[in-house]
C-alpha cells in the first residue's frame, strides 16, 4: 500500500519534469545539474517547515485576515523564497544557465523537488489510505507549483539577461513577488472556503496555465532562434 501511495505522490512530478525537459529541446540542461536543483528544492522543505511553524505561532490576525496571512506569508512567501534560493545557489551562476529558457527549466525543477516531498508528506503520511487526496493534489497542487516555477524562472531570466541595473533589480524582485502572489491567491481561494470565491477557482487555474504556457512558449521560441543563429554561424 505504501508503495502505491508513493507512486501516486511522485507520478505527477515525473510527468511534469519530463514535459519541461523535452520542451528544452534546443539546448538541454545537463541531467546532473537538473538533479542537483531538484534535490535542493526537495531539501528546501526542511527550512520551510521550520519557518512556517514560527510564522504560524505568531499569527495574531482574526478571521479572514488570518487566512490571508497564512496563504500569502506563511505558505506563499516562505515556500517561494526557499524554492528560488534553490535555483540561485544551485544553477543561477552556472555556465549552463546560458539562455532565458534555462531560468524556467531550473525553477520548475526546484519547484517539483519541493512539491514531490510535500506531496509524499500529504499522500503517504498525513492522509494515508485516502487516494482522493493524492489524485486531487496530482491534478492541482503539483502542477500549480510547476506553474509558479515558470513565473519565477521567467523573471529570473529577465533579471539575469537585462543589462540596465534598475531593470535587473526590478525583475529580480518580481521573480519572488509574482510567484508569491499567484501562490497566495491559489491557497487563499481554497482555504477561505467562501462559495463565491470557489466559483473563480477553476477559471484561475486555467489562467495560470494559459499565462505560464505563454511564458514558456516565448522562451522556447527564443531558444530556437538562438540555436538557429549558432547553427548559421557554424556553417
Amino acid at each position: 500500500m505504501i508503495i502505491r501511495l508513493v507512486m501516486i505522490a511522485v507520478t505527477p512530478t515525473i510527468a511534469l519534469a519530463i514535459g519541461i525537459y523535452l520542451a528544452d529541446r534546443y539546448d538541454r540542461e545537463p541531467l546532473p545539474l537538473l538533479f542537483r536543483v531538484f534535490a535542493l528544492g526537495a531539501l528546501s522543505v526542511i527550512p520551510v517547515m521550520f519557518v512556517e511553524r514560527i510564522l504560524l505561532s505568531i499569527n495574531i490576525f482574526p478571521g479572514i485576515f488570518s487566512i490571508v496571512y497564512t496563504a500569502f506569508i506563511v505558505a506563499g512567501l516562505t515556500e517561494e523564497f526557499f524554492k528560488r534560493s534553490a535555483v540561485l545557489y544551485g544553477a543561477y551562476n552556472n555556465k549552463n544557465f546560458n539562455e532565458k529558457l534555462d531560468g524556467i527549466v531550473y525553477s520548475v525543477f526546484a519547484a517539483l523537488g519541493f512539491a514531490t516531498v510535500e506531496n509524499i508528506m500529504y499522500v503517504v503520511f498525513r492522509y494515508t489510505g485516502n487516494y482522493y487526496v493524492g489524485i486531487m493534489r496530482g491534478i492541482l497542487s503539483v502542477p500549480a507549483h510547476m506553474l509558479f516555477g515558470v513565473t519565477m524562472g521567467y523573471y529570473l531570466s529577465l533579471s539575469k539577461y537585462t543589462q540596465e541595473t534598475g531593470l535587473k533589480t526590478y525583475y529580480y524582485k518580481r521573480s519572488l513577488l509574482m510567484p508569491v502572489i499567484l501562490h497566495g491567491l491559489f491557497n487563499f481561494i481554497l482555504m477561505a472556503r467562501i462559495p463565491i470565491l470557489m466559483v473563480f477557482f477553476i477559471p484561475y487555474v486555467i489562467y495560470l496555465w494559459i499565462n505560464n504556457l505563454r511564458k514558456l512558449n516565448q522562451y522556447t521560441r527564443d531558444s530556437k532562434d538562438r540555436y538557429n543563429r549558432i547553427e548559421d554561424e557554424e556553417k
